[in-house]
This record gives C-alpha cells, sequence and structure tokens, in this order.
C-alpha cells in the first residue's frame, strides 16, 4: 500500500499552482482521516471484549436470609455461631452499625436500574474470608460476588470496623478496668498487682516483597513474618496490640518500639497500689518470659529454680503467663486467616486485618464471657472448663 494519497507526486511540488496545491493538501488530510478511522474500526473489531457474567445479586441475598436470617432459618443458631464465629444478635449489631454510618455497606441502585449486593452479602463474604482464609473467589457460588468485589468488601469491612469499634475495643485500660483486672488476676492466679500477661506472636508473609524478605524473615521461622506484640487478660480479652515490626527482630526490639508504657511515660496510666511481704508497689506489671528485661513492670519466672518456693513460683508464673497464649490461640482458632500465611502484598492491608481480628476477638468476649475460651471449630467436640486450681498455697507462698 503507498504510503502518499492519490494523485500525488511529491516530484511535481515546484510545477503545481497554489490552487492544485491546496487541492492536494485537502485531498491527503481527507485520505488519512479516512486511513486514521479504518485502523480504528479494523482494532476495535479484533480487541477482545470482556466476558460478562449476570450475577443474580438478588437471589444471592433471598438465599442468605433463608439459610440464617429468616424468622425459620434453614441452619439453627449453633451453625451460624461456628460459620459467622458469633451470635446471630452481635454480627446485627455490625450490620447495622456499618450500614448506618458508611454509605459503601447501603444497598444502592446501579445506573442499569439494578440493585447491586444487600449489607448482610457485603460483611458476610469479609466474615467468611476472615473465618476460614479461603480464596475470595469461593465466594461466587453462595454469595453471587466476584474475586475483586469480596476483596474490596473486606477491606472496606476492616477499615469501618478499626474507625467505629476500634476507640472502644482497642482501648488502654481505664481506672474502673483497671480495678476490674486486679481483681480477676488475684482471685484467678492469686498475682497481686497483675495488669495481664504480654508476648509476641509471628504472621507470615507469604507475598512479602523479595528486597524485603532479608528483613522480615528470622531464622528460626525461615520465612518472612509480620510481628504483633499483645497484652491479654485471664479472660482472653487483648488490651494492648501492637502490629507491623519486621519478623526478624525479636521481642526486644518490638518492645522498644511498642507504645506500650507511653501513658506510664506521660502519667496518664491509672494509679496501682498494692502491698506484698510488707513493701507498697504503685504500679501495675504484666508476666513475661525470659528474654524481656529486668524492668519493674515485668515479673519474670526462676531461670532454674531449685528450692520448693522458687520452683512453686515459676509454676504459678508460667501457669498465668499462658493467658497470653491462649489468646492467641484462640485469635488463630477463630480467625483462620490471621493463621495462615497473608497473602496480601501490602503491609498495611496485613495491619488492618489483624486489628479487625482483635476487636472482633474482644467483642466476642465481651458478648459471650466465658463461653469464649471454650470455643470449638466442630459441633461435636465436647467443650471442657479449664481449671486453674485453688491459689490459697500461692497466697501463702507471697505472705511469707
Amino acid at each position: 500500500m503507498s504510503s502518499f494519497p492519490p494523485n500525488w507526486d511529491p516530484m511535481d511540488d515546484d510545477d503545481t499552482s497554489d490552487e492544485e496545491f491546496e487541492e492536494q493538501m485537502m485531498a491527503s488530510m481527507m485520505w488519512v482521516t479516512q486511513k486514521i478511522v479504518e485502523i480504528r474500526q479494523n482494532s476495535s473489531q479484533s480487541r477482545k471484549r470482556r466476558r460478562y457474567i449476570d450475577r443474580n445479586h438478588e437471589s444471592g441475598h433471598n438465599r442468605l436470609v433463608t439459610d440464617y436470617f429468616s424468622d425459620e432459618p434453614v441452619f439453627h443458631e449453633d451453625i451460624f455461631r461456628r460459620r459467622f464465629r458469633m451470635r446471630k444478635e452481635l454480627f446485627l449489631r455490625i450490620v447495622n452499625v456499618l450500614q448506618s454510618h458508611y454509605e459503601y455497606f447501603q444497598q444502592r441502585e446501579s445506573a442499569a436500574k439494578v440493585m447491586g449486593l444487600s449489607p448482610l452479602q457485603k460483611i458476610t463474604a469479609a466474615i467468611r474470608q476472615l473465618a476460614y482464609g479461603t480464596p475470595t473467589d469461593t465466594m461466587d457460588e453462595y454469595l453471587h460476588m466476584g474475586e475483586t468485589t469480596a476483596v474490596e468488601c473486606l477491606f472496606n469491612f476492616c477499615r469501618c470496623v478499626i474507625d467505629v469499634f476500634g476507640a472502644q475495643y482497642l482501648r488502654r485500660p481505664n481506672a474502673q478496668d483497671t480495678a476490674r483486672l486486679l481483681h480477676m488476676h488475684e482471685q484467678k492466679h492469686g498475682f497481686l498487682g497483675m495488669l495481664g500477661s504480654l508476648d509476641c506472636m509471628h504472621w507470615e508473609w507469604r507475598n512479602c516483597p523479595v528486597a524485603w524478605k532479608c528483613r522480615f524473615t528470622r531464622g528460626d521461622h525461615g520465612v518472612p513474618t509480620i510481628m504483633l506484640e499483645a497484652v491479654a487478660s485471664t479472660d482472653l480479652w487483648i488490651w494492648h496490640a501492637f502490629f507491623g515490626v519486621a519478623g526478624a527482630m525479636n521481642d526486644i526490639n518490638v518492645l522498644n518500639q511498642s507504645p506500650l508504657f507511653n501513658d506510664v511515660l506521660q502519667g496518664y496510666a491509672p494509679e496501682v497500689n498494692f502491698t506484698v511481704n510488707g513493701t507498697d508497689y504503685k504500679r501495675g506489671y504484666y508476666l513475661t518470659d525470659g528474654i524481656y528485661p529486668q524492668w519493674s513492670m515485668f515479673v519474670k519466672s526462676f531461670p532454674c529454680p531449685v528450692d520448693p518456693k522458687r520452683i512453686l513460683f515459676k509454676q504459678k508464673q508460667e501457669a498465668a503467663r499462658k493467658d497470653v497464649e491462649r489468646a492467641f490461640g484462640v485469635l488463630q482458632a477463630r480467625w483462620a486467616m490471621v493463621r495462615g500465611p497473608g497473602r496480601f502484598w501490602y503491609r498495611e492491608n496485613l495491619r488492618e486485618i489483624m486489628y479487625t481480628c482483635i476487636i472482633l476477638h474482644n467483642m466476642i468476649v465481651e458478648d459471650e464471657g466465658d463461653n469464649v475460651s471454650n470455643w470449638v471449630n466442630e459441633e461435636d467436640v465436647a467443650t471442657t472448663q479449664a481449671s486453674q486450681g485453688s491459689t490459697e498455697e500461692f497466697q501463702q507462698y507471697l505472705l511469707y
């Protein structure tokens, strides 16, 4: 095909008149315009159009309501609690609050006059991903929701939960909370002035960027991880959570970056007064393992006790310190997403997911009380009551 328009001879430019030259220019411009239109039409015809899947959102909503939220649901309350990780009343409370505060969780009509996903579908998709840790495209068959929409629902749910419930369920203990913690730990474990147990856990980051893997990988784990520092009480409420430190660090490095003692340093922490062996103390303390420094607010066990008193103290301290380990276990058993490897690319997304799971965990602890420590993943497994034993003998040891 010629590169020049018809009746155009570039060698004859000197012999043509002005009128003929203008006619040739007009003809060439029209020829170029026609060629551009032909090229665009050919490219649009050869381009593959995106396949459209007609998802019936209304049928997905009706199916969800029939199974769980109707007057006579298909699945009873125990199955709802096992699959949604909480009681139906708490779930509906979350749905109502998010629906009233954020437009995203309100059912809206599209430009094609088609109703979109309902709040129940969006929040159910987010809860199911947190509870089971399954890939996002598994939401399509039951909730009629695409993979991209499911991921969007998860991220928006996490941000909204942190924004609405974070101030209450990620709060530091106030004076009333501190008094209750002191009384509860004294009755349960026999430790006067105990505020909780402190420890760290690792969450594997599968999609950690290659350039960051050395910074997030520690030798004893062998894979990139992100660390969570937490303080838990004996009722499994998590009172302090600090997440985002690279997994290559240890508990002391995390403590140096943590805001755990900011209130104490600034003078805002509630006063704690108790007496042990005739000595008055004005600050509470946390039970820790051996790696933490020798601070007055940390109580550690003896490394190699020999005499019976030290052996007894070590047993009681290690037994009480398991509260935070139990909290980690319940948190990971209830929310499988933080038990398995994190699949998202951005650390901010993982941080929001972790804090959301902790907030929901505390909401369930408040709603169910002691039942949360007896939660199991299967219906046919009987629950058992944890026994801490009598603390009278240990109280005598503290007095003498």
